[in-house]
């Protein structure tokens, strides 16, 4: 009899979490995510990007389920191809918003993430992405971001760092938005309220699924209100030391397969099922 599940719901990060340094997943987490699943558990991506960015990814994962995007903003639906929920950023709130940092910090170079399972990223002259295999449309003004409904903007600043553009940057909204640091270089403006957390959440409940069930693996400070959430919290060693601070566990790093590390120790008593040649699952990964 197989041993009872610890975790019934893996919820992970991408970008220096389970994704690799040039955006690719290793053979051995990819492994560790299939053992997982055929042990009964289900994984589910809890990430920044918008739903358009996503998608690629779990087509390579063969996902046909859920996924949280655009720090909690939208819950995709891979299999059906549209959004179950989806909260939008007031552009003129979003606009103020931005008058008020730069009244702080001085110029800051902006870009959003239009609503929608085919919405665009636009960046304004200046904005340099953080990310630059990610597609985006440049345009001419910043007035041209407020085109079309948004989820989010994305900040940048010349001299400042990321966590003194974010310290500034919530002093300056107040309760306009929530402002979250998911990366280098990406500082953001979010609904107010909206976090990885209210998104993971939505999802779970979805799924039937609680706190009580979730695993949650993170390496920056926007991945705080999800280990708060979640039974237990597992940030990478790359993690930003906000996020360490709050972990259960740390684990090494997205370079050296931390997600796989853990879940295979989880997983050890679960195996893939054996075909009739005995032969285990595609994917699996025997742990040396």
């Amino acid at each position: 009899m197989a041993a009872p599940l610890a975790y019934s719901l893996i919820a992970t990060d991408l970008d220096g979490t389970l994704l690799r340094h040039d955006d690719t997943l290793s053979d051995r987490s990819r492994a560790a995510l299939a053992r997982a699943s055929a042990a009964g558990a289900q994984h589910l991506v809890v990430t920044g990007r918008p739903a358009p960015r996503v998608r690629p990814l779990l087509d390579d994962l063969g996902s046909t389920g859920l996924a949280v995007c655009g720090q909690g903003a939208q819950v995709y639906d891979a299999g059906t191809n549209r959004l179950l929920f989806s909260v939008t950023l007031d552009r003129e709130l979003a606009e103020t918003a931005l008058g008020k940092i730069e009244a702080e910090v001085g110029q800051v170079y902006a870009a959003v993430d239009q609503d929608g399972v085919d919405g665009l990223t636009l960046i304004e002259p200046g904005y340099r992405m953080p990310h630059p295999t990610l597609p985006a449309v440049r345009v001419e003004r910043r007035d041209d971001l407020w085109c079309e409904p948004i989820s989010k903007v994305l900040l940048r600043h010349h001299a400042l760092s990321d966590d003194e553009l974010a310290t500034a940057a919530r002093a300056a909204v107040g309760s306009l938005a929530t402002v979250t640091m998911s990366g280098p270089g990406t500082v953001e403006l979010q609904p107010c309220g909206i976090t990885k957390a209210t998104g993971l959440a939505l999802a779970a409940g979805h799924l039937g699924l609680g706190p009580s069930e979730t695993i949650a693996f993170g390496d920056m400070p926007n991945d705080i209100p999800m280990f708060d959430w979640a039974a237990h919290g597992v940030a990478m060693a790359n993690a930003h030391p906000e996020l360490k601070a709050v972990a259960d566990e740390i684990t090494t790093s997205n370079e050296d397969d931390g997600i796989a590390v853990v879940l295979e120790r989880i997983f050890a008593g679960h195996r893939p099922p054996a075909d009739s040649a005995g032969r285990r699952s595609a994917g699996y990964y025997q742990a040396y």
